[in-house]
């Protein structure tokens, strides 16, 4: 069974890889994930903080000055709170990259234009096949319009795609006002790749002790709807290869995405719970189906109920909104 793809320009086995995540902070684990057969290693984010802290400190300590900045510092997260800062973030990905045989994908976060992003150069040469560019921007200021929050992360595209040689996807989250127009933007900019959806992970209030709390809840399966949607109705409308990240739990959720149009298969949650030997399982399980519903490749198989091929376009659409309002009124009368 023939379950090849392409990704980024990256010719893959499969299309199973983890998909940006402290997973990779440990060799040991990366190599349990290359031995589990992930067609690529997504690293976890880099972020922008991080590089604008050590930027500042390093400043501070070579300008006669510098203390005056002190304050400034307090405004960023400290490094311990990081596993690995800008400097040792590339030293792991030539670790990373002298120690698999597959494809790494770095991975940059931030959201605004900057020097921050010369750190796409750097990935780059230090062994990085591609880059995912993550805009994890949660527009908060009343001023700022949503043509702002998208005409800043097209610039951050060229200026990432001007900076580097290798392929760069973007991981978009699906909280903007017109996802179509926006991803054919980037796509127009030079995006090798679009990767749905970024989670933003939602504070919780505890009322006993008067705090904002930070909450982790990992994915499950009934992420996928919203992610299959926007898969198939950029199915064939863009240039940029198709990844999805999130929702991703299960062989059947794998099919589900590359009949909707995804190349890649990201996944993190699942391989937090179940360890690096779900991809096996999957890899196997989705062969097994094929083989039963008379596939013969991945490629077959990819897109055919996208917006464009599906029999019943309208379920991506308003119209299936208000059939299946009027069907659950038809059951419960």
């Amino acid at each position: 069974m023939d379950l090849s793809t392409t990704y980024l320009g990256l010719k893959l086995p499969h299309p199973f890889m983890p998909g940006a995540s402290p997973l990779v902070d440990k060799l040991d684990v990366v190599k349990r994930l290359e031995d589990a057969g992930a067609a690529a290693i997504v690293m976890h984010s880099l972020f922008e903080e991080q590089i604008a802290r050590e930027e500042w400190a390093t400043f501070r300590h070579t300008e006669t000055h510098g203390e005056s900045f002190a304050e400034a510092l307090s405004y960023f997260p400290s490094p311990e709170k990081f596993a690995l800062g800008p400097e040792e973030y590339l030293d792991h990905i030539r670790r990373v990259k002298s120690s698999v045989g597959v494809p790494v994908i770095a991975s940059l976060n931030g959201t605004t234009l900057g020097g921050w992003l010369d750190y796409s150069r750097l990935m780059q040469e230090a062994g990085a096949d591609a880059l995912e560019l993550n805009v994890y921007s949660l527009p908060s200021n009343p001023d700022e319009t949503s043509q702002n929050v998208e005409d800043r992360t097209v610039e951050m595209l060229k200026a990432v795609k001007e900076a580097v040689k290798i392929p760069v996807a973007v991981k978009l989250s699906p909280f903007y006002t017109a996802l179509s127009n926006f991803a054919q933007r980037l796509d127009e900019a030079g995006a090798d790749g679009l990767v749905l959806f970024n989670r933003f992970y939602q504070p919780d209030i505890d009322p006993h002790e008067l705090t904002v709390v930070r909450t982790l809840a990992l994915s499950d399966s009934s992420e996928l709807p919203l992610r299959l949607r926007w898969l198939a109705i950029l199915a064939g409308r863009t240039r940029a290869s198709l990844a999805v990240s999130g929702g991703v739990h299960t062989s059947m959720d794998a099919i589900k995405t590359v009949m909707a149009g995804a190349h890649a298969v990201q996944l993190v949650s699942a391989l937090l719970q179940q360890g690096p030997e779900l991809l096996v399982a999957l890899r196997r399980e989705v062969e097994e189906w094929m083989e039963e519903m008379e596939y013969r490749s991945l490629e077959q198989m990819q897109g055919s109920l996208g917006l464009r091929s599906a029999p019943d376009p309208t379920v991506y659409e308003r119209a299936n909104y208000m059939l299946i309002l009027q069907s659950w009124r038809e059951q419960n009368p």
